[in-house]
């Protein structure tokens, strides 16, 4: 059996090294290859993926969607299970892969994702975002269609089937899942395959993530609505759960600035991504976007002060 790890990347230079690294650590019953989906890197990324033996394929960015980037990046590949990792992921250890693939083969699940979590250089509040949609707890199956394909794999003959959609804003992922589990497809969420997802984002690049994610959520779940009185509730909320979870933990890399300002943008983005639609029930609202997150995720180790070493540090760098 063929894994094929497909990498969409836009100028992903910076961590893209440390997790073709990891890729090549990895533990796996079943053998490896490596693409990238490209679509117009300045910065060296394509070199890099070459020169740590990846096959580099490219989309124009005037063609660019999330999904059709990924489905470009599927047809490329020749793997039986299609994993698909954001460019500044990078797994966390050597059994990330066999972890994540292993629902595929047992048969319990089409389609599964990995847990992310972030380090010291995260915003603390992205971290607590992490720590409630991936807990330390997997799911195989699990009872609900949510995934996120910056960590996830699929049966190849269940994405030629069903191939993402290229017209979505975003959340591509979560779309596949609703449509191939209204069919009775599984889907698997594996906390044992964690990677570090690392976000360096302007507060305009946050809000225009949320906002992108909000708008196709629109088109997923109609039912979703958020207003202006959401948007300050849960800005506060959030906030304060932040400062209190930070302090409790001796958090010093992210100010309580910082962290207002994100969930500032994070809510702000997300109204004016939604804000135009119809009502949703209460239910899904709070799941959706309440900044509510469990006691126990709030313990979490990973919350506490972390800093995600690089595979290169301590020993020479590999050619």
């Amino acid at each position: 059996m063929l894994a094929s790890i497909v990498i969409r990347t836009l100028n992903e230079a910076r961590h893209l090294d440390d997790l073709l690294v990891m890729i090549a650590r990895q533990k796996t019953d079943f053998d490896v290859e490596t693409v990238l989906i490209d679509s117009g890197s300045t910065d060296g990324t394509v070199e890099i993926a070459k020169k740590r033996g990846a096959r580099v394929t490219y989309i124009d960015k005037a063609e660019f969607s999330f999904g059709r980037s990924l489905n470009r990046g599927c047809e490329f590949s020749d793997g039986d299970m299609l994993v698909l990792i954001s460019g500044h992921c990078v797994p966390a250890d050597e059994n990330w892969l066999q972890n994540l693939c292993q629902p595929l083969i047992d048969g319990k699940a089409s389609y599964s994702y990995g847990r992310q979590i972030g380090d010291d250089n995260s915003n603390y509040s992205e971290r607590r975002i992490f720590a409630k949609y991936y807990p330390t707890d997997s799911q195989i199956p699990q009872k609900e269609f949510f995934c996120n394909n910056a960590n996830s794999a699929i049966l190849r003959s269940v994405w030629q089937e069903y191939p993402f959609d290229e017209e979505l804003t975003g959340l591509e992922d979560m779309e596949l899942s609703k449509r191939i589990w209204l069919k009775g497809h599984k889907i698997a969420y594996v906390a044992e395959a964690p990677v570090f997802h690392h976000h360096e984002e302007s507060w305009a690049q946050v809000r225009r993530r949320f906002e992108r994610e909000a708008m196709a959520l629109r088109d997923i779940m109609p039912e979703v609505h958020v207003t202006p009185v959401d948007v300050m509730r849960w800005v506060v909320s959030s906030t304060w759960k932040d400062w209190r979870a930070a302090s409790r933990h001796g958090i010093k890399s992210t100010s309580k600035w910082e962290m207002l300002r994100y969930r500032w943008n994070q809510y702000l983005g997300s109204y004016k991504g939604n804000h135009d639609h119809r009502r949703m029930s209460q239910e899904l609202k709070q799941y959706y976007f309440y900044p509510e997150v469990t006691e126990k995720a709030d313990k979490d180790e990973w919350l506490k002060p972390l800093y995600r070493t690089s595979p290169h540090e301590g020993q020479q760098s590999e050619s």
